[in-house]
């Protein structure tokens, strides 16, 4: 009798996990966007961003999965003043505006955690790696001569060159980090809503900025890396 019973027992939990793995789908798509608050030196030569992100969710089981994700930050344009010399041994210099804008894209491969819980409403966790692509554009009306050494310019003249040398597009491609977490509110069998609050950090290029170079605000006359801090805040979809 004790045997038939576990026999039962043991089909009837057979029969009952594909049913629940029926519950989550293996593979999820993702898409959201928000806003990009940018923090450390970064803030004083960008502005704070508009993102977009989209990828994919790979359910190992009902707690843990893998994520492909591509993001894009469109950054403000920030506004910076230089001396502009006229000539190259003219002693003053003229106060200029430059106009420093560009974006972030990144791949970043994370793995994310949802601890069991009751009900439509649910925590989760995610952490990863990324390789990001940070192109930056540099703009001024002012004409003349500039030294200017900066890390986040991904420039450093240490003599007056012309202004036209700092102008134009250039950018660094890095590995970063970034972890966060958000809730998942599931509106339908296959369809939920989500807000997520994520931490990146990228490990930027490093300038030495000799102490005779007009910094721009923040710069030191030691060597300073361009590393980025990022904080998305998202809202989206999963489907």
């Amino acid at each position: 009798m004790l045997r038939l019973g576990g026999i039962v027992l043991g089909a009837a939990l057979l029969a009952a996990s594909p049913v629940a793995a029926q519950d989550q789908k293996p593979v999820e798509f993702n898409v959201g966007g928000g806003f990009t608050g940018v923090y450390g030196a970064a803030s004083d030569r960008i502005g704070n961003a508009g993102m977009f992100a989209a990828g994919l969710i790979f359910h190992v089981n009902p707690v843990f999965a893998i994520q492909g994700e591509y993001g894009w930050n469109g950054f403000k344009q920030k506004q910076l003043s230089l001396d502009v010399f006229p000539q190259p041994l003219q002693a003053d210099g003229v106060p200029t505006d430059f106009f420093a804008d560009g974006n972030m894209q990144y791949f970043d491969f994370n793995g994310m955690f949802t601890p069991h819980t009751s009900g439509k409403l649910k925590p989760y966790g995610v952490a990863g790696v990324g390789y990001y692509h940070r192109p930056v554009q540099i703009s001024t009306p002012g004409v003349g001569f500039v030294t200017v050494c900066d890390p986040f310019w991904y420039v450093c003249f240490p003599d007056l060159v012309p202004v036209e040398q700092v102008v134009g597009s250039r950018s660094s491609n890095d590995f970063g980090i970034n972890f966060g977490g958000g809730v998942n509110y599931r509106m339908a069998e296959h369809a939920s809503i989500y807000f997520e609050v994520r931490y990146h950090y990228i490990w930027g290029p490093e300038v030495s900025i000799p102490s005779a170079v007009q910094p721009l605000p923040g710069a030191t006359s030691t060597p300073t890396r361009a590393n980025g801090i990022f904080v998305p805040f998202t809202v989206g979809f999963r489907f």
